[in-house]
């Protein structure tokens, strides 16, 4: 299918990239996104570079795991669903051929280079496996990772019905939970939720009042804000003493500790001088608006 079909078809039901999410092994979503987006409540997400990459370096990443282990790909681009969990679908990346399995390819940043060392994996990739596995019915899954620039690393999920059970049951209630009766999932405290929160509630209604009944909430946020300034002082603090004590010097050393205060310089841009001595050069093209709401919390005396 053309992205345009497939990006409507996969708000049908919970895919592979959105099930470490609901179960909360992700810091990229949260339940309250997915929710979100199936709800239709969500613009497309806008494609980015890394995104862009991971797509181009699809096939380079399946014949790579076919060079290091012989197991020959198939690419397979049908919409997966089984009757058993009628809300997951499965949209995977290769088929092995001649076995019961499927392959998934990653590509991913040199920063993330410690996940993969000992024999380990990110658990969002594990999830979004297991999910395959459940939609497909297939035996084992293969995962093939490129970190760029350092190294090509291949895995293999055997099927595990336990796993496979909770991660389908989870992802039912959160289906039939939430998306079917459209009841947005509790909040949790990740950004990814407060960006979403900006997006789905953009737009406000002028001096509207709306009667709240969170008194317990808005005392604990008071408790934390002061609790919170009352840490970045000591933290403040902490900073102080060691500055102090290293005077001149650029680094510090305690135990297995070195400390850094070296010099830096930056440049900026000085808006108004530029303004002052170019009075006829139109700026506003080069100016970028961004609406938002912010938030805060009074007490009415």
């Amino acid at each position: 299918m053309d992205r345009e079909k497939w990006l409507a078809e996969r708000k049908k039901g919970i895919g592979g990239s959105d099930a470490a999410a609901i179960v909360g092994l992700t810091p990229y979503a949260t339940p309250y996104t997915v929710w979100a987006d199936k709800t239709g409540r969500l613009p497309e997400r806008e494609d980015n570079e890394a995104m862009r990459q991971g797509r181009d370096l699809e096939d380079y990443v399946a014949k790579r795991f076919t060079e290091k282990t012989g197991k020959k790909v198939r690419r397979n681009s049908k919409m997966l669903h089984n009757p058993l969990y009628p809300f997951a679908l499965a949209n995977i990346d290769r088929d092995i051929v001649g076995e019961n399995a499927g392959f998934e390819a990653k590509t991913t940043s040199v920063l993330n280079l410690k996940k993969f060392k000992n024999g380990e994996y990110p658990e969002n990739y594990y999830v979004q496996c297991v999910h395959y596995l459940a939609v497909s019915g297939y035996k084992r899954w293969y995962l093939g990772v490129l970190v760029l620039n350092q190294g090509f690393y291949d895995f293999v999920i055997e099927r595990d019905q336990d796993e496979i059970d909770a991660l389908m049951s989870a992802e039912g209630d959160f289906w039939n939970g939430y998306v079917v009766t459209d009841t947005p999932p509790p909040m949790d405290g990740h950004k990814p939720t407060s960006d979403a929160l900006s997006v789905v509630y953009e737009k406000s209604v002028d001096a509207e009042v709306k009667a709240l009944f969170r008194s317990d909430i808005i005392q604990n946020y008071n408790n934390l804000k002061e609790q919170i300034a009352a840490l970045e002082a000591e933290k403040e603090k902490c900073e102080q003493i060691l500055k102090q004590d290293l005077g001149e010097a650029e680094y510090g050393a305690c135990g297995n500790f070195l400390i850094e205060w070296k010099g830096r310089s930056r440049s900026t841009f000085d808006y108004k001088a530029f303004r002052a001595d170019n009075p006829s050069v139109d700026m506003s093209d080069y100016f970028k608006t961004t609406n938002f709401r912010k938030f805060t919390v009074k007490e009415q005396k």
